[in-house]
Order: structure tokens, then C-alpha cells, then sequence
């Protein structure tokens, strides 16, 4: 399959707080990254989300700080490994997004250093 993304996929690791609106009870349930830019991300999780819905998130970055984001889920699939949805960032602060532009530079150049 030819990759049409323009930006490079990202594994990192976090969390995704899951509130319901008028209750204050609210949820921590751990995901797994496994693509993100400076737009948007995309993980994997046990937990059923809603397409449409805003969650807020704690993503753990590779210099191991964590990021506080909020992410409006756009789309959704299931198989056996778990949910999988896509998100776009929401407001996100432009030095977030310059971290991560600067994160998809470094490991593109690792990989070019090393044949890949």
C-alpha cells in the first residue's frame, strides 16, 4: 500500500481522559499511539469512543515530558487488537506542534543516516 501521508508516524504512549458531560465522573484509560503529527494522531485503546466527541488526552513525548491535548475524534475502526481512531488536535499551543515538527525531522534524517 502506498503511504500518502505527509508526515512521519510516530510511536509514543499516553492516555486518553474520558468525561461525561453533566456527571463530573470521569475516566483514565491508557492508549497506544501509533501515528501522530502535528495535526492529528492516531491510537489504539480497549475503550469505545464516539466519533464527533472531544476527549482530552496526556500524550508522553519522546523526551519523556507529557503533553496535555485535546483530540476531536474524526474516525473509528475495531478488530481484534482493540478501537482504532484517527484525531485532529484541538487548539493545540504552537510549541507542541513545534516539538513534534521537530521530532518528525530528527527521525527522518536517523533514517535516512541509516539506510532506511
Amino acid at each position: 500500500m502506498e503511504e500518502k501521508r505527509r508526515s512521519k508516524r510516530i510511536d509514543l504512549s499516553g492516555e486518553i481522559i474520558i468525561k461525561e458531560i453533566g456527571t463530573g465522573s470521569e475516566k483514565t484509560v491508557e492508549i497506544k499511539i501509533n501515528d501522530a503529527s502535528s495535526v492529528g494522531v492516531g491510537f489504539t485503546t480497549e475503550e469505545k469512543l464516539t466519533i464527533g466527541n472531544n476527549y482530552e488526552a496526556n500524550l508522553a513525548i519522546w523526551t519523556k515530558e507529557v503533553l496535555h491535548v485535546f483530540i476531536k475524534i474524526v474516525r473509528a475502526s475495531v478488530d481484534e487488537d482493540g478501537y482504532h481512531y484517527g484525531g485532529l488536535f484541538i487548539g493545540m499551543p504552537e510549541d507542541i506542534k513545534q516539538r513534534i515538527d521537530v521530532y518528525e525531522i530528527v527521525e527522518e534524517e536517523k533514517a535516512k543516516l541509516e539506510g532506511k
